[in-house]
């Protein structure tokens, strides 16, 4: 299955929304999308654990992360693969990684671990908290959002990922958000 997690060729920009849950990543991907004439890509684990919860009544496991990966860069190649312009991620596999380390004391699959920190995207948003949580049968970190917050902007630290701090809210926020694209991509 290590296959599976690499990214295909493509001919366009990448830009990652990122950041702990509830922060509006959905909201911003698809308004982003629209604003630039674009695509985006959604989130596979929210489909598959929504389905998984509503099946079973059962959260992820660690048996769950590989499919989520295999499912959320089959999307995301599926996608890239229909633009030249700006394709914009819901999510990407160091959110993955972040939240197997955090679910399971440590842990991240050794596949999984290797294409989180060598896929490439050329921008990440970092999504601040300042937006209120929102509860849904898969959320469970309300009271952990600033810690989380503090883990998703070490990661793009120590892995020096270009990042822009999102913040505000509605309109602020994706005004923000096209600001920060339209610095770092000239002519878009």
């Amino acid at each position: 299955m290590e296959k599976d997690f690499g990214q295909s060729p493509c001919n366009c920009r990448k830009v990652v929304l990122f950041g702990p849950e509830s922060t509006g990543k959905t909201t911003l991907a698809k308004q982003l999308a629209s604003h630039f004439n674009s695509d985006w890509v959604p989130e596979y684990a929210r489909a598959f654990l929504q389905n998984k919860w509503d099946k079973t009544n059962e959260i992820c496991s660690k048996e769950d992360l590989p499919i989520i990966a295999a499912g959320q860069m089959a999307l995301e190649n599926q996608k890239a693969s229909n633009t030249d312009t700006i394709l914009f991620c819901d999510t990407d596999l160091l959110v993955t990684k972040i939240y197997s380390e955090v679910y399971f004391n440590g842990y991240c699959d050794p596949d999984l671990h290797h294409f989180a920190v060598n896929n490439h995207y050329d921008l990440y948003l970092l999504l601040d908290i300042d937006i209120p949580w929102v509860a849904d049968d898969l959320r469970d970190k309300p009271n952990e959002r600033e810690q989380m917050l503090i883990q998703f902007k070490k990661a793009l630290q120590s892995l020096n990922r270009p990042y822009v701090l999102i913040q505000g809210q509605g309109e602020d926020r994706f005004q923000s958000a096209i600001q920060a694209i339209q610095s770092q991509f000239a002519h878009v």
